[in-house]
């Protein structure tokens, strides 16, 4: 009974047939077997408005992680990925653009990352997007919404000779708390449109008609992911956040409606199913990308990624966001980054500049973090700033606290990089983002093909999880008509892609 009796196929099961058996006392001793394709999964209203085949996205993993090939791979395939633009050069971003928008990928997306200490960066970003025609960003760690984003979302928004209001650019939010999901799923604030109108960005017209549609028809509930996370478990959250798109959705009456995808902790085809199932329009995956062959980090990393087990994850400090205390969930195993980078916010909320740590702990962080001293470091990092944005220069010149924050910030974020390099000589200084879902995800295929990762391909292992997921729900709907099953046919073995395409065409 491979994949249950084939996934695509509806027939009607009567007494005992290969392990499944119908509960004493049913008035009826036959059941229906619907037909699951992957197809079926999540909402078809999803894939219409983004030209998908399958309700599946890979999100956006920042650096480039979430590469360009990984994009093409998975647009391709009938599904959906994003460009980790978040961390990147503006000419590297446009060199990623300049890639997909010439390749065959159908269906692909940039991310837009909320800045709160670079808002230019954010500006910069949008204006490239909007230069470039780029019609489909992911928006991920937004608290309140920008005018970039807005401006994104609003330009050439007009209506058509039906007299709808047509958007060209949208925007799949990805948060974790119902107040910013509120925020997506409203209008954009009425200070905003009033900006745009008076910097002619927008008409009149325009804005009157951007008042009457939601900033993003989608939102991505993130749970438990790497990276920035508030480590939500999704059983709460994504039932929490379709309810709160219902209200939503009641109130303003919008024509196209509004749609909520879970992402974090889906590595299984039982977390796939149990998101489909609870109500989910599509799933995002993000740490199992980072394992593949395609993704836009190095073999060293790939392989601590297959090690993984679902405990060798912990919070770290954020370099965007260090100031605030924020934490982004990283990999904990075979690194010492957790460790240090904590300690590193520990030092800065205790002292007012690097001269007061004491001498033993200065030295340490020169010999063991910085590998240089503190003043070589804040040179390079002075330069930089210089280029980028003189006014942090200046006030780190007169604040030294501000000055070693911007320092340990300077480790932050190199810590990310080392890994996409394979610096081996930096491997305990190793940021690597990653959730439980890789431990979920290693134990799933052990002593498959899929256990190494030079055999791991984004398309394969999406195509696992999502007939897998098919199976699974057919296997529900057995259980719902009084039919207990073998536990066996609970088991989605990894298969290979020619295994699967008869799913697939």
């Amino acid at each position: 009974m491979s994949y249950l009796l084939d996934i695509g196929s509806a027939f009607s099961l009567h007494s005992r047939e290969s392990g499944l058996v119908f509960t004493p006392g049913l008035s009826s001793s036959a059941a229906v077997i619907p037909v699951c394709r992957p197809e079926n999964l999540g909402d078809s209203g999803f894939c219409r408005a983004h030209n998908l085949k399958y309700a599946y996205v890979g999100g956006s993993m920042a650096n480039g992680i979430s590469s360009t090939g990984l994009a093409e791979a998975l647009g391709g395939a009938g599904m959906l990925g994003f460009y980790g633009a978040a961390g990147q050069p503006l000419e590297e971003v446009e060199k990623a653009i300049d890639r997909l928008q010439s390749g065959k990928a159908l269906n692909y997306g940039f991310n837009l990352i909320h800045s709160p200490s670079d808002s230019e960066l954010e500006t910069a970003l949008a204006d490239l997007y909007l230069r470039r025609g780029v019609k489909l960003i992911e928006a991920s760690a937004f608290i309140n919404l920008t005018l970039p984003l807005v401006r994104f979302r609003t330009a050439g928004i007009r209506r058509n000779a039906a007299g709808e209001i047509e958007t060209p650019n949208r925007v799949i939010g990805k948060v974790s708390r119902t107040e910013v999901a509120t925020r997506f799923f409203s209008p954009p604030e009425d200070k905003f449109l009033k900006e745009l109108v008076s910097s002619r960005d927008l008409t009149p017209e325009q804005a009157e008609l951007a008042a009457a549609i939601p900033v993003a028809d989608d939102v991505t509930a993130e749970a438990d992911s790497g990276g920035h996370t508030d480590n939500r478990p999704l059983v709460n959250l994504l039932p929490t956040m379709i309810a709160l798109r219902d209200r939503i959705q009641a109130a303003r009456a919008y024509p196209s409606g509004l749609r909520v995808g879970a992402g974090g902790g889906i590595a299984t085809p039982e977390a796939a199913a149990a998101a489909f199932m609870m109500g989910a329009a599509y799933i995002v995956t993000g740490s199992v990308n980072q394992a593949c062959v395609e993704s836009g980090t190095s073999d060293i990393v790939r392989k601590l990624l297959a090690g993984a087990e679902q405990a060798d994850v912990a919070m770290a400090a954020a370099a965007d966001m260090f100031e605030m205390g924020v934490k982004v969930q990283i990999l904990k195993r075979g690194t010492m980054f957790a460790m240090r980078s904590n300690k590193l916010y520990e030092y800065y909320r205790a002292y007012n500049s690097f001269e007061e740590l004491p001498g033993e702990t200065r030295a340490a962080l020169e010999r063991d973090y910085f590998r240089a001293s503190f003043e070589e470091i804040w040179r390079g990092t002075r330069e930089y700033f210089m280029r980028k944005d003189p006014a942090k220069a200046g006030r780190a010149d007169k604040d030294p606290k501000f000055k070693m924050a911007l320092v340990f910030r300077w480790y932050l974020s190199q810590s990310s990089r080392w890994p996409l390099a394979g610096d081996e000589s930096r491997k305990l200084d190793y940021q690597i983002w990653c959730g439980p879902a890789m431990g979920a995800f290693n134990e799933w295929v052990k002593g498959s093909f899929l256990e190494q990762p030079e055999a791991r391909d984004a398309v394969t292992v999406a195509h696992n999880l999502l007939a897998g997921a098919a199976a699974l729900t057919r296997l529900h709907a057995l259980r719902c008509q009084g039919v207990s099953a073998d536990s066996r046919l609970a088991r989605q073995e990894p298969q290979t892609r020619e295994q699967l395409s008869r799913f697939f065409r």
